[in-house]
């Protein structure tokens, strides 16, 4: 089988210095300290498909190759990786992946990239990411790059269907001003297996779900500690706890809370680990992405494995209207060292009500 595969280099590099993307501010995201990240990611994924009878085309360098040369792997160089990569080289490889007739086209990246690929493709070859950007509310990616190699097998083996999968962006300039337009670009042909591809983000709205947002908000602020230092994470339902609250938050980011009053506004990773070494108390908020259920991993990477660690499990609270949760069967993760957080976890849905969930 011919495997068309390419990685965005920068996608996910603005999401720990809290960019909330990487689309034109690849300078600013370096200057803060990001690193980029989706290489790991591709590894990961190429890790999982060592030994089959499988033929990569790919780029040359970090647009590809870098991920496969060190695995047991088949691959043959289509392009030449220019030192610092555009939306254009993207399209570029594309177009030869579709001139090769490759089988499946794989990439790893984020919304950004997904349009770029499916601008150039359409339907003509079935697509499948691999989750490394800031924000991936499409449905065309995998729930974590090992997953993304047991639908790639699968594929090969004849046993995953095609589905339709949405291809959804927002405006990144919207994003960072705290607003979130979220548009439908089109579609692709992805390998489906249950539970290995995620859905597209939903967004719900309504005078219920208002209420339940507020019951949920009125009984977080009742039992709120004193002297305790409480992150709150993205999301117009943590956004309403500050609303009661009567202070303003950062609706994409994350906030820190101290006896009423914001100390902190749109942290990075940097900014979470210096507050938590400040104080001997500290809880997160947090609520899952509609539909798809990450609670982290997905639009919020400042809060990562190494922060969530210091923090702990029983310090986390997670919150999500009751329409929110019946979308979803289960939490997810997908971050570097998450693994203590699978398991189960109480979401408060109402006031004072608790519904336990499975995370994976």
């Amino acid at each position: 089988m011919l495997l068309g595969f390419l990685i965005n280099p920068i996608a996910g590099m603005g999401g720990k210095v809290a960019l909330k993307g990487t689309d034109g501010v690849v300078d600013e995201a370096i200057r803060r300290g990001a690193k980029e990240v989706a290489i790991d990611r591709a590894r990961k994924f190429v890790k999982g498909l060592e030994g089959e009878d499988i033929i990569f085309l790919t780029p040359l360098g970090k647009m590809g190759e870098d991920a496969l040369k060190d695995y047991n792997i088949k691959y043959r160089v289509i392009y030449n990786t220019p030192e610092n990569t555009t939306a254009e080289d993207t399209k570029n490889v594309c177009r030869i992946f579709l001139q090769e007739n490759v089988n499946l086209l794989v990439f790893v990246g984020g919304d950004g990239t997904a349009r770029d690929v499916v601008e150039v493709i359409n339907s003509k070859i079935p697509v499948l990411g691999i989750p490394s950007g800031v924000k991936m509310y499409s449905s065309v990616f995998s729930i974590s790059p090992e997953k993304g190699s047991e639908i790639v097998k699968a594929f090969v083996r004849g046993d995953a269907n095609l589905k339709d999968s949405e291809i959804l962006d927002i405006d990144e300039e919207k994003y960072r001003k705290n607003e979130l337009s979220i548009k439908l670009f089109g579609f692709a042909r992805t390998p489906y297996i249950r539970d290995f591809v995620q859905a597209s983000k939903s967004e719900y709205g309504g005078e219920e779900e208002e209420e339940a947002k507020e019951d949920i908000a009125d009984f977080v602020v009742e039992n709120m500690e004193s002297d305790t230092l409480y992150l709150l994470g993205a999301g117009t339902t943590v956004a309403k706890i500050a609303e009661i609250l009567g202070v303003e938050k950062t609706l994409l980011g994350v906030d820190a809370l101290y006896n009423g009053k914001i100390i902190g506004g749109d942290l990075a990773e940097k900014d979470i680990l210096s507050l938590i070494e400040k104080y001997s108390k500290v809880k997160l908020i947090v609520t899952p992405i509609g539909s798809q259920g990450f609670i982290f991993g997905r639009g919020n990477q400042q809060i990562s494995g190494r922060v969530l660690k210091k923090i702990g499990k029983e310090n986390i609270i997670v919150i999500a209207t009751p329409k929110k949760l019946m979308s979803l069967e289960k939490l997810r993760v997908d971050i570097d060292d998450g693994d203590f957080l699978r398991g189960y976890q109480k979401v408060l849905y109402g006031y004072g009500r608790y519904k336990l969930m499975k995370v994976e």
